[in-house]
């Protein structure tokens, strides 16, 4: 919104400021750390009052669950988007269609987790949405936004897919393209929704990714940056950065709320939308294959269901003490902040190796 400032700096000036992406980046930062500093409390005090029990628990967790996360409200996600959509409505520009795709899934993945969120606290049970209606609406919409990005996508780009670690490389997928599109949203989306389970654990390591895939973004995005790091260039994508920075800001300012002892959940209100949001931008970028690097940890997360559920039922045992993977941990003896760091850890060392792609062709 800001952009048309631009209109006054014909002459140079303080407005010419807003033509950089960089700047409006940063503006985004900030407006989002503003906004969940100044709404987290009462926010946080609003969801105590609509939610007696606060987030249900499992009674099959970690049994010290029962006692320090009981009463724990949940929905905090609706920070997170407040602050993003504020941000990214103020500083992108609103006539780039990426802005409005990424904006889309991630409003729309929080429409279904907060669904999700309500129906187990007006249930009181851990139940929630099915579980099998929540992943039909997902391909509903990653296969929408599948759609939308090869028609915004260039025609040269449209319906590939870019491969890491070879320059000029593109593997035409035509219409397949759009269910791969549908796999890596919904997919990303589940992964994060998977990993949000201990205090603080999936909020950074999203940071972490979300400014990696926007240093993408606007490298991508820019003629000389890809010319020289050899990558293909995706017009209008460097607008995603400051989507990303809105999410960081936003991101920052409910982990003050959420560090341990966490005051508030993210609940699948945040954790569906940030993912989504995730996997959005990587279909945006061309750099699907790399989300799967740099969210590296929600992809172990992800895998360590899956065979936990299939060995289980062929076996009827199980390969982890618990899944996902960090309570496998718990269940070992590890201190909940420990895992939490650890992965936080992790997640920076797999970010670093995804940025190293840029370069290494």
């Amino acid at each position: 919104m800001l952009f048309w400032l631009t209109e006054f700096a014909e002459g140079g000036g303080v407005f010419n400021l807003f033509r950089y992406i960089t700047f409006r980046a940063g503006g985004a930062f900030f407006t989002a750390l503003i906004f969940g500093f100044v709404f987290g409390r009462p926010l946080i005090d609003l969801l105590r009052k609509r939610q007696s029990n606060g987030q249900p628990i499992r009674s099959d967790g970690p049994e010290s669950h029962l006692i320090t996360k009981a009463g724990t409200p949940t929905m905090g996600g609706a920070l997170i988007l407040g602050a993003l959509i504020v941000a990214t409505l103020l500083w992108a520009r609103l006539d780039n269609p990426y802005v409005w795709l990424v904006l889309g899934v991630t409003l729309a993945f929080g429409a279904v987790g907060y669904a999700d969120d309500h129906a187990k606290v007006s249930s009181n049970s851990t139940g929630g949405v099915p579980g099998r209606v929540r992943f039909a609406i997902g391909l509903v919409i990653a296969a929408a936004a599948g759609a939308a990005a090869t028609w915004i996508h260039p025609a040269e780009l449209s319906g590939q897919l870019a491969l890491p670690f070879f320059k000029n490389v593109l593997l035409d997928m035509g219409l397949v393209f759009i269910p791969f599109a549908m796999i890596v949203i919904v997919g990303s989306a589940n992964a994060v929704n998977l990993t949000d389970g201990l205090d603080g654990l999936a909020i950074m390591p999203v940071m972490i990714a979300a400014g990696t895939l926007g240093v993408i973004a606007y490298a991508v995005g820019r003629v000389d940056f890809s010319e020289y790091l050899e990558v293909h260039y995706v017009p209008g994508t460097g607008e995603l950065l400051i989507f990303s920075a809105g999410l960081i800001g936003g991101g920052l300012g409910f982990l003050w709320y959420n560090a341990p002892p966490a005051a508030v959940f993210m609940g699948d209100t945040g954790s569906l939308a940030l993912g989504g949001a995730l996997g959005a931008i990587a279909v945006a970028t061309k750099h699907e294959i790399v989300l799967a690097i740099v969210g590296g940890l929600f992809v172990v997360e992800a895998l360590s269901v899956i065979i936990q559920v299939a060995y289980y039922k062929m076996t009827g045992k199980r390969v982890f003490l618990m899944a996902p993977i960090h309570h496998h941990f718990e269940k070992k003896g590890w201190a909940e902040p420990q895992i939490v760091v650890r992965f936080w850890i992790i997640s920076l060392i797999l970010a670093l190796i995804g940025l190293a792609t840029l370069k290494v062709r």
